[in-house]
């Protein structure tokens, strides 16, 4: 498989369905997490953070909207859609769907991932679910362009 292929793979199959087992079949064992917030950060914190998401959002999915490929790194920005049914921080179930976007970014060696760095608008996510306001300035600039 290309190094696109199993972006696409660990995006698809892990992210979106929260088959955690591809992390398994096409991760390093010295694999490094970089995105805040993932403890620990390998490959078992990745699979709990994808578990958990599934248990806020179970419909949860990234959709690939661009990919580029530099050497062994492989960039995604993708949309994130879910239902939340779950617990999510100190949220209890709200049923509100959430529309957010990610950047990640994957780096690759002999076949396996190596690195990743992971952005998801979680001010948007929290915005939605009504756990954040927007702040004020943002509300009187949205005014402005109406």
């Amino acid at each position: 498989m290309t190094n696109e292929e199993i972006f696409k793979t660990l995006i698809e199959e892990g992210f979106s369905k929260g088959d955690v087992t591809v992390f398994d079949r096409h991760t390093s064992e010295t694999f490094v997490e970089h995105q805040h917030g993932i403890i620990p950060q390998n490959k078992e914190g990745v699979k709990n953070a994808i578990r958990y998401l599934h248990k806020a959002f179970p419909d949860f999915t990234l959709t690939i909207e661009d990919m580029a490929t530099n050497g062994n790194t492989v960039w995604g920005r993708m949309t994130g859609r879910g239902t939340q049914q779950g617990q999510f921080g100190p949220m209890p179930p709200t049923g509100k769907k959430v529309e957010i976007s990610v950047i990640d970014v994957m780096r690759f060696e002999n076949g396996k991932l190596i690195e990743h760095w992971g952005v998801a608008d979680r001010l948007a996510a929290m915005e939605q679910l009504g756990m954040k306001p927007p702040p004020k300035f943002i509300m009187k600039l949205m005014t402005l362009f109406k």
